[in-house]
């Protein structure tokens, strides 16, 4: 196989970010085969694996291998199965999830290391994912820059993005209240011990160290770097694709160029570690 993979075939996307997965039956998954997926994300940040028929039970199957199963604060999850998010749109639909350049969840305390989304259903064109590595993105930056943002930290809040969207109140969230928390802009990955900016256009309200106007031009700053077209991967959805990211050094944006047609899958996250 390739790169001294021994079960597998990973074709990387791009040289930044993102690879597809070949040679594997994600619900038929062996430790092996699962270590050599392991390294293949390190590697990679994205992963797309084809032609998946997995219940939603495989899927959670796969998402435990990695760790805590993470329950979404708001969104509309399977009967008896609040860790599977459903993904839906069709002609009815207002807005979709993951429709602006993110990082999910990243209002928890500890917010989600990863997330494995199944589409079962694509529209006939369009409805692409794009991710972009936060790895590239901290490393395009000056040191003098790199130096400032060190010392930083920052408010991801939840309310002004969930309230109204899935139909629920703060109170009747996960946890009785919209999550909000403090995060450093500079994260450190656990495994591969690489810095990735850790602010995101969605959740992230301010940089607290910093006068809100400086906070907000800074920001702004940042999201420009961070949605540059180098650093980024795109992922075409095909039925039963499952593609595996990691929301601790990566962004992502679920372009709505499709309706009225119909995007339907299933999402399980695993709960990551507190950001340091």
């Amino acid at each position: 196989m390739s790169d001294g993979y021994r079960f597998l075939e990973v074709q990387a996307l791009n040289p930044t970010i993102g690879a597809e997965v070949f040679g594997v039956d994600l619900a038929k998954l062996d430790d092996a085969r699962f270590a050599e997926i392991e390294r293949a994300f390190a590697d990679h940040q994205v992963l797309v694996f084809r032609d998946q028929q997995l219940s939603p039970e495989d899927e959670l199957a796969f998402g435990r291998r990695f760790g805590e199963l993470h329950v979404h604060p708001a969104a509309p999850s399977l009967p008896n199965h609040p860790e599977v998010m459903i993904i839906h749109a069709d002609e009815r639909s207002k807005t979709v999830a993951g429709e602006g350049w993110h990082t999910d969840v990243s209002c928890d305390e500890r917010p989600p290391m990863a997330t494995i989304l199944r589409l079962e259903t694509v529209p006939p064109s369009g409805g692409d994912t794009l991710f972009a590595s936060m790895y590239s993105a901290y490393e395009s930056l000056s040191e003098p820059m790199r130096q400032l943002l060190g010392g930083l930290r920052a408010l991801h809040a939840s309310d002004h993005v969930y309230g109204g969207r899935y139909g629920k109140t703060s109170a009747e969230s996960r946890d009785g209240a919209f999550p909000s928390a403090i995060h450093p802009v500079i994260r450190t990955h656990p495994v591969t011990g690489r810095k990735a900016l850790f602010v995101n256009p969605a959740f992230t309200t301010r940089i607290l160290e910093l006068t809100r106007e400086e906070s907000a031009n800074l920001l702004s700053f940042l999201y420009r770097v961070q949605q540059r077209p180098e650093h980024q991967c795109r992922v075409i959805w095909k039925p039963n694709t499952v593609t595996l990211w990691d929301n601790r050094c990566t962004h992502h944006c679920a372009i709505w160029d499709y309706f009225p047609h119909v995007r339907h899958g299933y999402r399980v996250s695993i709960v990551g570690e507190r950001p340091f």
